[in-house]
């Protein structure tokens, strides 16, 4: 390899760390593109091969497709790795239908054979259905994360960006593979080269595992007002027991009336018109990304009847939960 006329010297390990870059199919390009371009710039930047890495795939003719819709040719399927190898799952689209019998059968079978393994975008509901996150910190991409939490309770979730404990490692998809990459390379290797490998992707802001993955409400919303920002949050984190407009307004030392004046101001809709958009929109995610019953959504988000959230569900969507439920089984077994 030829070194880089700005070296960051290191000392040369015994051998390379290798990765196994797991591709499903519909896996997010970024996230898998980041981490291996760490590792590559690792390499360069120190002018040692200090990492290597193949790609594994579970196809029998090797072809994986990205969400982006290129094609990656893998350099295994699902064989026995070695035991000092670093297994990465590289998560996307439709992740359920993409977690086969034989996938996680493959990765328990390495797990008991002791390896780190590590799961990028929506991997880690790869990781939790195979049982390698029971008891654990994990994360997922914020879209996940409702449907997650209503399937793996065994699993402490968090909206951080990444997550390492102990031999498992979860990322939040996007550019968070950067941040975990930069932690491994700091941590073997030293944050000289990590802070290196940051310029060369002009990275200017490393995250750690205390960074959370969604922009503040301010920043969401186009708003920067205290109060609201403040009974956004208070709703988001009260989905299944809707808090009552004037409980909100209290609660933020204002009358109910300035509660609404507030929101029509800024969001152009009623408080209680902004609660039941986001209680839908995650009835939506519910339905679309687990096994649920409509009943058990319909629940979930706080409505008391299921003909209250079909009504509800079909003014603001133009169609059924039912009818929503059966599109996307449709669409995932096409």
């Amino acid at each position: 390899m030829q070194p880089d006329p700005k070296t960051v010297p290191v000392d040369a390990p015994k051998a390379p760390r290798r990765f196994v870059f797991v591709l499903l199919d519909n896996f997010t390009l970024v996230s898998f593109s980041a981490a291996v371009d760490s590792l590559r710039i690792a390499n360069r930047m120190s002018g040692l091969t200090l990492y290597e890495w193949k790609l594994a795939g579970e196809p029998e003719d090797g072809r994986v497709s990205c969400s982006a819709g290129a094609v990656f040719q893998t350099d295994m399927g699902l064989d026995e790795l070695n035991r000092d190898d670093t297994l990465v799952i590289c998560g996307g689209a439709d992740v359920q239908r993409a977690t086969t019998k034989k996938l996680l059968n493959w990765l328990r079978r390495e797990a008991r054979r002791g390896l780190k393994i590590g799961g990028l975008c929506t991997a880690a509901y790869v990781m939790a259905r195979a049982g390698l996150l029971d008891g654990k910190r994990a994360t997922t991409h914020w879209e996940n994360h409702d449907s997650f939490i209503e399937e793996f309770d065994e699993v402490e979730l968090t909206k951080s960006v990444f997550v390492v404990d102990g031999s498992r490692m979860t990322t939040a998809g996007g550019t968070s593979s950067i941040d975990l990459f930069l932690k491994i390379i700091a941590d073997e290797h030293g944050e000289k080269l990590a802070n290196a490998v940051a310029d060369q992707l002009i990275y200017s802001s490393i995250r750690t595992d205390q960074d959370t993955q969604r922009l503040s409400v301010p920043t969401r919303i186009g708003v920067r007002h205290p109060k609201l920002s403040q009974v956004i949050q208070m709703m988001e984190a009260n989905i299944e027991e809707p808090i009552s407009p004037s409980v909100l307004a209290r609660d933020v030392g204002m009358s109910t009336r300035q509660l609404e004046r507030l929101f029509r101001r800024y969001l152009n809709r009623s408080p209680k018109r902004y609660y039941m958009e986001l209680r839908l929109q995650k009835a939506r995610n519910l339905l679309m990304q687990t096994d649920m019953t409509v009943i058990n959504v319909a629940l979930a988000c706080g409505f008391a009847s299921p003909s209250h959230f079909s009504k509800c569900y079909r003014a603001h969507y133009n169609t059924t939960p039912y009818r929503e439920r059966g599109a996307q089984a449709a669409r995932l077994s096409v």
